[in-house]
């Protein structure tokens, strides 16, 4: 039997009541992507085949699971009477296969590529069924790992049936396991459910191997590793998990984080070597930021890419489609959705630009708009190269600023201004000598008269 290519059976047939949602449990997200795409990833990365088991009226996990891995075969688990008949749901998929068998828990987002390779390891070592164990602080309503005095894997014992002995042993079973075994979907099909709940577990096959005179060995995680999800506080705490990992792992890469804690990442990002974070910064999906940029504080960001040596913040705010060329400057409370600028363009202060592209070395001053939607359509503003707009503009679109360009200040442009020009378009201005003084008194006049009625 062949180690080079596993099988995957990932279960994901839980109904999840705990989370409270008419979401499916594995549907729900951390960092962006689901508990099952998390899973899914982990077991892509082996290069192995995946089965996924979902449950009676869960086509939605299914549809999840082709669009993270469209070669995934997906079954049904009719009804949910333990992990070895839902296992069992996958049997075409195991009979079709000649090498390793892995099951994973879609609702165990956080275990990694190399725990997975530490357990095929086992099997490559000898041992014929391998599982993931752990240590938690708190043993209580884990089956437990018995072991033999040599150490080696002997039961895995629920905690409804397990002896007062076995309750006491800290080791406790993950529930994922490896096996290397000819013939597999027989072994599971001598797996009963003589125990408490009268359900059918896979971990029984562990008792059915070792008395085929086959080997059974366990590997150790941390607890967090296999940590499962079924309610709302869980899924915080996961997302905390992860969040952490991300952040110390772009940080050992090159990229500085202020305060860490505050800064939210999404399973996509990819940040650059020497970037520098400031408090309180928010990345979703889609973002790229390339080396050198600063990213000051309280700053979303999604659907962009941030220029080497670019600046943006505080405050601002990036949507799908922006992009930023090198040594751009964005600054506080602007901003920028499905535009580009390119290298050295600035827009520093409180202004919306969207749908738009903005030249090499342009200056957009405070208060800019570009006022982009019709109330039916979308249109686009183009800003030439080396352009100036000066501050509180209006831009119509769809409109053409020429390179070089001037925007005179408070102005409201609704026709293409070409190269070189200068566009203005205000009203005349008048000046009334002593009007305020005047003014002042007549209304002095009028409030005393009020008040003395």
């Amino acid at each position: 039997m062949t180690a080079s290519s596993p099988l995957f059976v990932v279960l994901a047939a839980g109904k999840g009541a705990r989370m409270k949602s008419a979401l499916p449990k594995v549907l729900h997200k951390i960092a962006g992507r689901s508990l099952l795409a998390h899973v899914l990833a982990t077991a892509s990365s082996a290069e192995g085949k995946l089965a996924v088991v979902v449950g009676p009226e869960m086509e939605a996990v299914g549809t999840e699971a082709k669009a993270v891995v469209p070669a995934a075969q997906i079954f049904v688990q009719v009804a949910q009477c333990g992990t070895a008949d839902a296992v069992k749901a996958a049997t075409p998929a195991i009979d079709a296969h000649s090498g390793d068998v892995i099951v994973l828990y879609a609702d165990t987002p956080l275990i990694r590529p190399e725990t997975i390779q530490r357990l095929r390891s086992a099997l490559d070592a000898g041992a014929n069924v391998a599982v993931l164990g752990f240590r938690p602080t708190d043993p209580t309503g884990y089956g437990r790992l018995v072991t033999d005095a040599q150490g080696r894997l002997t039961a895995i014992r629920e905690q409804n049936d397990a002896t007062e002995a076995e309750r006491k042993i800290g080791l406790c079973n993950s529930g994922v396991m490896a096996f290397r075994v000819p013939r597999f979907s027989e072994l599971l099909g001598r797996i009963g459910n003589a125990n408490a709940k009268g359900e059918y577990y896979l971990t029984d096959a562990v008792e059915l191997a070792i008395a085929d005179k086959l080997t059974a060995a366990v590997v150790e995680c941390d607890a967090t590793e296999v940590m499962g999800v079924n309610s709302r506080d869980q899924l915080a705490e996961a997302e905390a998990i992860w969040q952490s990992r991300a952040r110390i792992e772009l940080m050992r890469s090159g990229v500085t984080m202020i305060a860490p804690e505050t800064v939210w990442l999404n399973f996509d990002t990819r940040i650059g070597q020497d970037v520098a974070i400031e408090p309180n910064v928010v990345f979703g999906p889609g973002v790229t930021v390339e080396a050198g940029a600063k990213i000051l504080g309280f700053c979303h960001i999604e659907g962009a890419t941030i220029g080497a040596g670019s600046r943006i913040g505080p405050f601002a705010r990036f949507r799908p489609g922006a992009r930023l060329g090198p040594e751009v400057h964005i600054g506080n409370f602007v901003e920028v959705k499905n535009t580009t600028l390119e290298a050295g363009a600035k827009a520093n202060h409180l202004s919306y630009l969207g749908d738009g592209h903005i030249g090499a070395k342009a200056n957009v001053g405070a208060g800019t708009i570009f006022c982009n939607y019709d109330g039916f359509f979308k249109h686009k503003t183009e800003i030439g190269e080396g352009a100036f707009v000066g501050s509180n503009t209006s831009l119509v679109a769809p409109i053409k600023v020429g390179a070089g360009a001037y925007i005179g200040s408070g102005s409201v442009i609704t026709k293409d201004v070409g190269p070189g020009a200068l566009a203005l378009e205000r009203g005349t201005q008048e000046e009334r000598p002593g009007w305020a003084a005047k003014f002042r008194q007549m209304m002095a006049r009028r409030k005393a008269a009020s008040t003395n009625r």
